[in-house]
């Protein structure tokens, strides 16, 4: 999973997480608020709805804000949002895949196409790149919540399809289907995880040299930066000694 978990240590590492948080915060409550659109508007009953608030949740989304993102569902708030997937390629011929929600599909296209050029990629059609992912149910927990047995043993009864661990922490893979089920599941047994969402998981990867992550970086973040997009994957790979030299 090089390219998603990468992209999730830079960010940290390069201490977006505090400049980012509002942003977050707004893109967290609106797949809240069109998931309580799309169905019904209590989490138990809206299998959606309630992966959103418990990553929600996970990012210290106030509780105050989740409801207000639910309440706005039931006010026609989010009727005119549509999901919207983009895929390109970026420096280096590293694949990119752009999840975007938004209210004028001109707007956001003109916006993401235009930020592919800037940075050195280009955007193409949909399927261009998606061959080189899958879609995939990841659940997060701390390494504190048990050893590698010990959590491989509790995705195995969950009906999880594969473990990654390490001194940080534990990433549980499973169908994109089955997320819902399997997030449950391993709640019951670990405790609250530290994320659950559906991830894009990279089949194949591109290595690149400090100058070609340095440029990836830039168009990784413009896109991060806009509004309308929800998600922004990519399938790089790259040295630890490259990774510190961010």
């Amino acid at each position: 999973m090089a390219g998603h978990s990468k992209w999730a240590n830079i960010q940290h590492r390069k201490g977006r997480q505090d400049a980012l948080r509002s942003k977050l915060f707004s893109k967290l409550s609106k797949e809240i608020t069109v998931a309580a659109k799309m169905g019904d508007p209590d989490p138990d009953k809206n299998p959606r709805l309630r992966l959103a608030v418990k990553e929600a949740k996970s990012q210290s989304v106030p509780k105050d804000v989740i409801d207000r993102a639910i309440k706005k569902s039931q006010i026609g708030d989010g009727d005119d949002y549509e999901e919207i997937r983009y895929e390109g390629y970026g420096p280096g011929g590293v694949a990119v895949i752009v999840e975007a929600m938004t209210d004028n599909r001109n707007r956001t296209a003109s916006n993401v196409r235009s930020t592919f050029s800037k940075h050195g990629g280009n955007l193409g059609e949909t399927g261009s790149v998606g061959f080189m992912f899958d879609r995939k149910g990841e659940v997060t927990y701390g390494a504190e919540v048990g050893d590698a047995d010990t959590v491989m043993m509790a995705a195995i009864e969950a009906g999880a399809e594969d473990v990654e661990s390490a001194e940080d922490g534990h990433v549980i893979l499973c169908a994109d289907t089955d997320l819902n089920e399997v997030a449950t599941a391993l709640e019951a047994e670990l405790g609250e995880s530290e994320s659950t969402k559906l991830i894009w998981k990279p089949t194949t990867t591109t290595e690149l040299d400090l100058e070609g992550m340095q440029k990836l970086m830039k168009l990784l973040d413009s896109l991060e930066d806009d509004d309308d997009v929800q998600n922004v994957t990519a399938n790089f790979e790259a040295s630890d000694a490259v990774m510190e030299a961010l």
